[in-house]
Parts: structure tokens; C-alpha cells; sequence
């Protein structure tokens, strides 16, 4: 077995309606899709989180050529080659995601040649079924009158589809945030809330939303501040009892290791699509869990990403364990997204706010081929000789 071929895809959709958080608006979805091809004609596919068209040249002009001919199986061995290979300049960042779609791809890959789930690989799933959290409430050029009611209605259709779980976004205004806080806790007092700032805050306007946040019960504060200042989570937590998560900004074990020795993270999100993929993922969670903190994974793009996530989190044991199993939370948004429900012909199902973990080999999705040429904007391939 060897590595023949490495193809890129740049897909991009535009959005019938734009979407907001607190720091831009979106009116269309980019991704890099990564597919690896070995000597005996299979492929495993991957996504890379981040700007496409950049991680595309990285993973054609750098990282492709160097794994040309090496066995597909031996995932981690790839993983190392192309981490010495560009130690000296890309120890985070674009080209740490391209490292994480190729790694993905592999994964995927490696899961077929053996005809064994990405789960089974990754250890063996100890759930069929992961709880799902709903991620939507984003802003629309709505009158902030006229946003709050249907931010809130939006959630009550999340609640009647059978989601238990939901992450709303904050970051918007002090006055707009803390009313819509109030607001959802009081329409859904029995569902289980978060609340995501998409680093929106300084420290004191996160104390502020976060002390609001305690005294509603929201479950945890994510991204309450720049992830460029970790000694500050440590401050936050200091002055609240909600348990603060972050990660989906960082990258590797090392950079995990620095966050979490800074203190006042209580729970880690790497994103399996930028964190250095599945392999580096699950030593990140292995160090997560040598300090006694839960890591649940970022989950954004398509239905490869979301597999992935699946996977991970249906082999994961809570932090601690007890007989009584806390539930472990898979990100699922629900903004609008061709690239994830249109694109392919086997995906992760999710029932009543619940993904069924796939059972086929790899990953357990597949892009439907046919459709693929409706989304590409440019191609790259790689190959062998």
C-alpha cells in the first residue's frame, strides 16, 4: 500500500440569508476538501478548517509531495514526517489545518483499507448515540427589536425537534446580550444552555456576562476572551462559578499544554479540522484528561468534520467517570450549509437532538460525486511519478 495521489477541492456556496456572531458576517462557506488516494484505487477524504484557497496551496505546494509513496495505514508516522518538515515555520496556524485535513483524509482512509469505523480505530465507541447540542442564534440585520423575539423562537424550534442542549451566541452588545440571556432562560427553563462571545469580551465585560450567565445556570462560557491572553481565563474564572471553555482557536498537544498550564479553562474544544487532525486530537484529550478536564470538540464545515467529531466523542470517557455517565456534547450548527446537507449521499444521521455514530468503514460519510462539480471553485492534484 502507498500514497499515489492527493486531491484538493476549494468548495464555496453563498448563502440565501447572511448570518452574524461578534465579530463578522458571513454571506457565504468556504472549505478545503482533501482527498487521498492509495496504490489500490480507495480514497479517504478530509476537511481543513480555515481560509481554503491559503490551505489549498499549502497542502499542493508543501505537504502533498512529501508523503508521496508512503503507506497510508501508518498514520502517525505521516503525521511526525510532516511535522518535522515544516517545524521550523509552521508550528500553528494555515498549515497546521492542512496537516489536519490530510491527517483526517488518512484516517478516513485507513478505516476502509481495514473495513473498520474511525471509532473502532480510535479505540472502540463506548456510546452508538452522542447528545448533540444545537449552535444557531446568530444575528441577522434584523432591528435588534425585532431580532431578540425570533433569536428566541428559533431556539423553541430547536427545543421541539428534540435538542436537550443549545449554544447561543453573545458578543453583540452588553444590553442586547444580557437581555437575550434572560430571555432564553426564561422560554426554555429546563434546557440546557451555553453561550458562545467568539472572543467579543475584555475581562471586565466578560465578568460582567458571565456573572449573568452563573445566575441564569448556563452550563459553560466559551471563547469569553481573545485567545491571545490565556492568563486571563485564569482571572475569569477567579470571579465565577461557570465552567469557561476555549480551544478552538489553538492548535497541537504543545499548544493545548500552554493553555491549560496557564489555568482557568475548564474544558478544551479542538477542532479535529485544525487542530492537527483526529491523531493529534486524541493525544490532546489525553492530556486533557491527565489534568482532569473534559475535551469536547469545535465542530464547523461539512459532513466529514461532524464525523469526525462523532467518532471522537463516542469513544470518550467524561472526566471523572461515575455510574451516572455526564453527558458529552457534539457540536451541531444549524446555520444554513449546502456544502454539509446537500453535498452528500451518506451522513451522520442525528434523531431527536441525538448523532448515531456511523458504522461503515472510515468515517462513515460519503460526497456525493455527481454534485461535487456544483460546488468547486478550483482543484489541485498531486500524484506519484
Amino acid at each position: 500500500m502507498s500514497i499515489k495521489a492527493i486531491k484538493t477541492y476549494h468548495l464555496r456556496c453563498h448563502l440565501d440569508e447572511p448570518f452574524g456572531f461578534s465579530q463578522w458576517f458571513y454571506d457565504q462557506r468556504n472549505v478545503l476538501v482533501i482527498e487521498v488516494i492509495d496504490s489500490s484505487g480507495a480514497s479517504g477524504w478530509g476537511e481543513c478548517y480555515g481560509p481554503a484557497d491559503v490551505i489549498q496551496g499549502c497542502v499542493e505546494k508543501f505537504y502533498a509531495s512529501r508523503i508521496m509513496g508512503r503507506n497510508p495505514l501508518e498514520t502517525d508516522a505521516i503525521w511526525h514526517h510532516m511535522w518535522r518538515a515544516s517545524l521550523d515555520f509552521a508550528r500553528g496556524g494555515v498549515m497546521m489545518s492542512a496537516m489536519s485535513g490530510i491527517d483526517m483524509a488518512l484516517w478516513d482512509l485507513k478505516g476502509k483499507l481495514l473495513n473498520q469505523s474511525v471509532s473502532t480505530l480510535m479505540g472502540g465507541r463506548l456510546r452508538d448515540k452522542v447528545h448533540c447540542y444545537a449552535t444557531g442564534m446568530y444575528y441577522t440585520g434584523m432591528p435588534e427589536e425585532e431580532l431578540l423575539p425570533s433569536l428566541v423562537d428559533e431556539a423553541r424550534g430547536y427545543a421541539a425537534q428534540g435538542f436537550e442542549a443549545m449554544k447561543i451566541k453573545v458578543g453583540k452588545n452588553l444590553a442586547f446580550d444580557k437581555k437575550f440571556i434572560v430571555a432564553l432562560r426564561e422560554a426554555l427553563p429546563d434546557t440546557e444552555l451555553m453561550a458562545d462571545s467568539n472572543h467579543g469580551f475584555d475581562l471586565p465585560e466578560a465578568i460582567e456576562i458571565g456573572r449573568l450567565l452563573d445566575e441564569y445556570a448556563y452550563r459553560w462560557f466559551e471563547e469569553p476572551l481573545s485567545p491571545e491572553h490565556v492568563g486571563l481565563f485564569r482571572q475569569l474564572h477567579d470571579k465565577l462559578d461557570i465552567a469557561i471553555a476555549t480551544g478552538e482557536c489553538e492548535q497541537t498537544r504543545f499548544g493545548f499544554q500552554r493553555l491549560i498550564e496557564a489555568g482557568g479553562v475548564q474544558l478544551v474544544q479542538p477542532d479535529l479540522a485544525y487542530c492537527g487532525g483526529p491523531s493529534e486530537a486524541l493525544k490532546i484529550r489525553a492530556l486533557a484528561s491527565a489534568n482532569g478536564i473534559n475535551c469536547l470538540p469545535h465542530v464547523w464545515g461539512t459532513q466529514l468534520n461532524l464525523a469526525a467529531a462523532t467518532h471522537f466523542l463516542a469513544t470518550a470517557y467524561p472526566e471523572p467517570g461515575r455510574a451516572e455517565e455526564k453527558r458529552l456534547l457534539l457540536e451541531y450548527d444549524r446555520t444554513e450549509n449546502p456544502l454539509r446537507d446537500e453535498l452528500y449521499k451518506q451522513q451522520v444521521r442525528v434523531e431527536s437532538g441525538s448523532a448515531i455514530v456511523p458504522e461503515g468503514p472510515g468515517l462513515g460519510v460519503e460526497i456525493d460525486l455527481a454534485k461535487l462539480p456544483d460546488f468547486v471553485v478550483t482543484t489541485t492534484e498531486t500524484t506519484n511519478g
